[in-house]
């Protein structure tokens, strides 16, 4: 992480706190601290049960946005999914409405307290919007055992799925499962995500043969350069797929995303980056939601009025501010 103090971090640094529209992760409101350096405004937001060991590589990231210069890209625009939480399926059509020109979904399953006929429904209704030519994919979040993801993919093939993302959590299951899914002669690639971005060695998912496709999360990974590394890696030296996605970052978080898609050598698939279209509210005026499908690469301007509506409460910028002062100890301990 290039040098920077905590009293050059925290100068400037604003914690908001951004409603959802639908609870969506377990997530009905967004918490994030901004940091403005000399690149502009960037964004330190890992979940709150992070411990701060993985939370230190989210502050490396937002560090390297605001304080080095941006990576060069190869595109002006990358293409996006529409995201649909684990909604009720009479509620489908109004959440792809806000994805518009958006040709594919990633479908929400496996939640908690759900059943598999609640998927089945819901992605039925998310074919049903797309059409037939459009492209689904599901995310497990890893909440399956073996044999439900067995069990379940089986039921959802008829859906003609593009992927399931890390549909078991443990890298061997996954391994397993691509196994156990070749056998039954269904065809649904898997996709892997917290097998990389949680995983001291983001490159053993390919060596153990767990996954079709990556999803590359660039503040989980560290930064865009960091995350362009093990995207290439994984993509030209493994053959494999790669997506980059988000984790339901405001818009300054977002164009960080964007910016790694759009340096990528190749982009076979859509990103997971219009989830700002998730958010009831945003931290700047023009908000980075997809248009015609698409998201521009952008460098976006927090918006003052925006900072003041979504501001969090003074208990909640002293938790925050704690938190980055241990990240920076954490990183200083590494080096």
């Amino acid at each position: 992480m290039t040098p920077v103090s905590a009293s050059d971090l925290l100068d400037g640094a604003v914690v908001v706190s951004v409603p959802m529209r639908i609870r969506f992760r377990g997530v009905s409101v967004r918490e994030a601290m901004l940091l403005h350096g000399p690149y502009g405004w960037a964004e330190f937001c890992p979940f709150p049960e992070y411990d701060d060991a993985e939370a230190a590589r989210w502050l490396a990231c937002a560090v390297e946005a605001a304080w080095q210069p941006p990576v060069p890209v190869l595109r002006d625009a990358v293409p996006v999914n529409a995201t649909v939480p684990a909604v009720p399926a009479a509620q489908v059509g109004a959440v792809l409405a806000r994805f518009p020109g958006c040709t594919t979904a990633k479908v929400k399953v496996a939640e908690p307290g759900q059943r598999l006929a609640d998927d089945l429904d819901r992605v039925a209704a998310v074919r049903a919007g797309l059409g037939p030519a459009g492209k689904v994919r599901v995310d497990a979040n890893g909440a399956w055992s073996l044999d439900d993801a067995l069990d379940a993919l089986a039921a959802l093939a008829g859906y003609d799925l593009e992927y399931a993302e890390q549909p078991c959590a443990a890298l061997d299951d996954l391994v397993r499962l691509r196994v156990g899914l070749a056998r039954a002669g269904v065809n649904v690639p898997v996709a892997a995500d917290e097998s990389v971005r949680k995983a001291q060695d983001p490159l053993r998912v390919a060596v153990a043969g767990a996954a079709d496709v990556v999803v590359i999360k660039v503040a989980p990974l560290g930064g865009v350069r960091a995350a362009l590394e093990v995207a290439t890696r994984l993509g030209s030296d493994h053959g494999l797929g790669v997506v980059v996605s988000s984790a339901l970052e405001t818009s300054v978080g977002l164009a960080t995303g964007v910016r790694l898609a759009a340096a990528l050598p190749d982009l076979a698939y859509a990103c997971g980056l219009g989830t700002a279209a998730l958010l009831a509210d945003d931290v700047v005026a023009r908000p980075l939601i997809p248009v015609g499908g698409s998201i521009a690469v952008a460098v976006p301007e927090v918006d003052a009025e925006a900072l003041a509506r979504t501001a969090a409460g003074a208990d909640r910028v002293a938790w925050w501010r704690s938190r980055l002062e241990r990240c920076i100890q954490e990183i200083s301990a590494r080096a």
